[in-house]
């Protein structure tokens, strides 16, 4: 008897699953979410028995919420209106052309979008994705171009005392053009990432694929390290095993990985046909790896000749750890200066929750008549403005 049960259990659990992609045999599958020719996007699921179906994501408007980090912008959040057949639908205005993130809300549940298998995560979430019109300027899908290489690549970090892993991209071809050498771009992640975050939240191997075949941005290694240095790598790929992701790590803003980073340019520069002076290395990152770029560079002012600063948190620290690294901060700067970086990038959102840290910063370069780039866009702490940035900020390397 347990046996039929078990069976029937699961038959109607796969008839529920199947019901989301047909209503009936014969018919269209039901499809979500479905980019409409006006680039307005309906959103169905099949759900009879639910009382309430909403969705968030960040293609609706925002609205101002106190968290543990100050205020900040989060998306509203709308309802879904059921037909006579139980599928629940929602239609959006029309949307710029971007990749956007999303989720739906069932009875007060969160759950991933069951018609769409498009998904990201996101430290310990996880989030549907759809675009439009290829992101913005056509540079977040995958187009019939040459592609690079994308690879998970373990090295030793005597300094941490782990074998750890980084995301290597080398731009097409690499692996024939014999003994030729390449610029390197270390891009960093931030709080709550890792090695797996820049190539798939912030579509940097498309960004750069499709960049470098326009010829818009050099040929570059991109080497996407992992910021948590008490982490061999993104968490369930690792001794720990299926480890719950976290974004309280220990030494992840306390000196220990801007001390370990030599480890990795080490590794680097063993391994890849590589191009190993100043004027061929640059390093950028959003919010925490903004914050490891900046202070990676300035104790190393003969070292990069790019710094990119995306939305960076330039003036936060935990106690403890390796504190030197963030001692005399302005004095340090002087010294990169004085050194006459090539580039120096800041980008920050209007209304992101360390603008104002950012305002800070420029005013002392400014105060010192050094020369950096600035770029400013709408919105807060968002991937949607980082892949902007990254796809800035390389255009103006190794030229």
């Amino acid at each position: 008897m347990k046996r039929i049960l078990l069976s029937l259990t699961c038959v109607m659990a796969a008839s529920t699953g199947f019901a989301q992609q047909a209503l009936s045999w014969g018919k269209a599958p039901l499809a979500s979410p479905v980019v409409n020719a006006d680039n307005t996007v309906t959103f169905n699921i099949v759900a009879p028995e639910a009382q309430k179906v909403e969705i968030t994501g960040d293609f609706l408007p925002v609205e101002k919420v106190k968290t543990s980090h100050g205020e900040q912008e989060l998306p509203c959040v709308e309802q879904l209106k059921k037909n006579e057949k139980g599928v629940w639908s929602y239609t959006s205005s029309a949307l710029s052309p971007e990749l956007y993130t999303y989720n739906l809300i069932v009875d007060g549940v969160k759950i991933t979008d069951p018609l769409n298998v498009y998904a990201v995560r996101d430290i310990a979430s996880m989030f549907n994705i759809f675009m439009i019109g290829g992101g913005v300027k056509g540079l977040y899908q995958v187009k019939n171009v040459p592609h690079g290489t994308v690879a998970k690549v373990w090295y030793n970090s005597q300094t941490a005392g782990l074998t750890r892993r980084m995301t290597v991209y080398t731009p097409a071809g690499y692996e024939t053009s014999g003994t030729k050498r390449y610029p390197v771009l270390y891009l960093l992640h931030g709080i709550g990432g890792d090695e797996n975050a820049w190539s798939e939240l912030g579509r940097a191997t498309q960004i750069l694929d499709n960049l470098i075949a326009e010829g818009k941005a050099e040929p570059m290694i991109v080497v996407m390290t992992n910021g948590n240095i008490s982490q061999e790598a993104t968490p369930g790929e690792t001794s720990e095993g299926l480890k719950t992701p976290t974004m309280m790590l220990p030494k992840t803003m306390d000196g220990n990985f801007e001390t370990a980073f030599p480890d990795v340019i080490k590794f680097v520069e063993h391994t890849y046909r590589v191009q190993s002076d100043k004027n061929h290395r640059a390093i950028a990152g959003l919010s925490m790896g903004g914050f490891h770029s900046l202070y990676i560079s300035i104790n190393n002012p003969d070292t990069f000749g790019y710094v990119g600063l995306f939305s960076a948190a330039v003036d936060r620290q935990q106690s403890g750890g390796v504190i030197s690294v963030y001692e005399n901060r302005n004095q340090k700067i002087d010294k990169l200066f004085s050194k006459s970086p090539k580039l120096f990038w800041i980008g920050i959102g209007s209304t992101d929750f360390l603008y104002q840290s950012n305002v800070d910063l420029r005013k002392y370069l400014d105060s010192k008549h050094y020369k950096y780039t600035y770029m400013e866009t709408e919105g807060g702490h968002i991937w949607r403005n980082w892949r902007i940035y990254l796809s800035e900020f390389v255009q103006k390397l190794f030229k």
